[in-house]
C-alpha cells in the first residue's frame, strides 16, 4: 500500500479549500481566470500534481471550468450547476435512503409551494394549469410523468428561489418518478394523485400560502407512504 496516499489526499483537500476560500472572499470572482497551475501551487505551497487534482475535483463540482487553449476559469457559480449531483444521488439511492430523500423533498417542496402561492404570476399560473389539464386528459404514464414534472417545476420556479429550485430538481429524479408512476398505475391510484394536484392548483389560484403548503406536503407525503409500503416498513 502507498503510505503517502492519505497525506496526498489531505494536501489536495487543503488546496480545494483554499481555492474555495479565495472565491468566497472575493479574491477570485465568477468568470475570472485562475492563476497558472504553477503559480497557484506555489502560492498555496503544494506540489503541482496536488494542485492539478484539486482543480480537477473542483471542475467536477462545477466550481471551475477548463477552456481549451485559454486556461481554468471560475464558473458563474449557478446553483443549478453546483447542485447537479443531487440528481445522481436520487437516481442511485435505494431503500431507506430514498425515503429520506422524499422527507427532504416534502419539507422543501411544501415550503416552495407556499411561497409560490404568494408570488406566482398569471403567466406562471397559466402554465401550471396547462400541465394539470394535460395530466387529466391522458392515461399514458409517460405523458402523465412529463406533465407531472413540469407542473411541479413551474410551481417551484414561481417561488423565486433558484437554490431551492436546483435542490428540488435534483431530488425529483425522473428515474425515480417513473418508478412511482408505474406503481401508481398498478394500484389504480391516478385518481387520487389527480385530486392532490387539483388541491394544489386551487390553493395557488386562491393565493393561499398555508393551504398550498399543506396540499403539497400531503401530496409528497402520499408518495413517501407508498414507498415505505413498497419497502415493507
Amino acid at each position: 500500500m502507498d503510505e503517502t496516499a492519505p497525506q496526498k489526499g489531505t494536501v489536495t483537500q487543503r488546496a480545494i479549500e483554499r481555492i474555495k476560500a479565495m472565491i468566497g472572499e472575493g479574491r477570485l470572482e465568477p468568470g475570472q481566470r485562475l492563476p497558472t497551475e504553477r503559480d497557484l501551487a506555489a502560492q498555496i505551497g503544494i506540489s503541482r500534481s496536488s494542485m492539478r487534482e484539486a482543480i480537477r475535483a473542483l471542475t467536477v463540482m462545477g466550481v471551475l471550468e477548463a477552456r481549451h487553449g485559454s486556461g481554468i476559469y471560475v464558473t458563474q457559480l449557478d446553483a443549478g450547476d453546483l447542485l447537479e449531483t443531487f440528481g445522481v444521488v436520487a437516481d442511485l439511492s435505494r431503500g431507506p435512503q430514498l425515503v429520506e430523500l422524499l422527507e427532504v423533498r416534502r419539507i422543501l417542496e411544501s415550503t416552495a409551494t407556499g411561497l409560490a402561492a404568494a408570488r406566482i404570476t398569471p403567466d406562471q399560473l397559466a402554465e401550471v394549469e396547462k400541465h394539470l389539464t394535460a395530466m387529466n386528459a391522458t392515461e399514458d404514464p409517460e405523458e402523465i410523468l412529463a406533465h407531472d414534472i413540469a407542473f411541479h417545476r413551474e410551481i417551484v420556479s414561481a417561488a423565486g428561489n433558484e437554490t431551492m429550485t436546483a435542490i428540488l430538481d435534483g431530488l425529483s429524479s425522473r428515474t425515480f418518478r417513473a418508478r412511482v408512476w408505474r406503481g401508481y398505475q398498478e394500484e389504480g391510484a391516478f385518481a387520487r394523485t389527480r385530486r392532490e394536484h387539483a388541491a394544489i392548483h386551487r390553493a395557488l389560484i386562491a393565493r393561499d400560502p398555508d393551504t398550498a403548503r399543506a396540499a403539497a406536503a400531503a401530496h409528497v407525503g402520499e408518495v413517501e407512504q407508498w414507498l415505505r409500503a413498497q419497502l415493507g416498513g
